[in-house]
């Protein structure tokens, strides 16, 4: 039998689960995204100027630091509207995201406190592993 099959009949989102759910989803999209995209351009900026790079990354922060914050607000919201009746396994992934999720935080954080070339890389490699990792985490949450 397909494993993607489904036991109920798909249904629209609500106006309010749809609105949630878009927010989640955008702002997951910008600080996740933005990780990745600025990864891959870190090599090419530096080529440009040495300086670049942290330039690049203060612009991003001014849009990813109100996305995350907007992530952790909308994952609280989906914890509530999911309410009670969860099953053990469910909560005990969920729980593993929103560790990795704070990892992911606090990793971004240290990136942008960090002095030193390999405790830049090292921070921000731990930070986008993190959220990576909170995003398949996401996915297997939503079924």
């Amino acid at each position: 039998m397909n494993s993607i099959a489904l036991a109920a009949t798909p249904q629209l989102a609500s106006l309010v689960d749809s609105i949630r759910l878009f927010l989640h989803v955008i702002s997951a999209t910008i600080w996740v995204g933005g990780q990745l995209t600025l990864a891959a351009l870190v090599p090419i900026l530096k080529l440009a100027d040495s300086n670049l790079p942290k330039k690049v990354a203060r612009q991003y922060n001014k849009i990813a630091w109100p996305a995350y914050i907007l992530l952790v607000i909308t994952g609280f919201w989906n914890v509530a509207a999911i309410g009670s009746g969860a099953t053990s396994n469910y909560n005990l992934v969920l729980g593993i995201k929103m560790s990795v999720v704070a990892l992911s935080g606090l990793a971004a954080y240290l990136h942008t406190k960090a002095k030193s070339t390999a405790s830049l890389a090292m921070w921000g490699g731990l930070s986008g592993l993190f959220a990576l990792s909170a995003t398949y985490l996401g996915v297997l949450l939503a079924g």
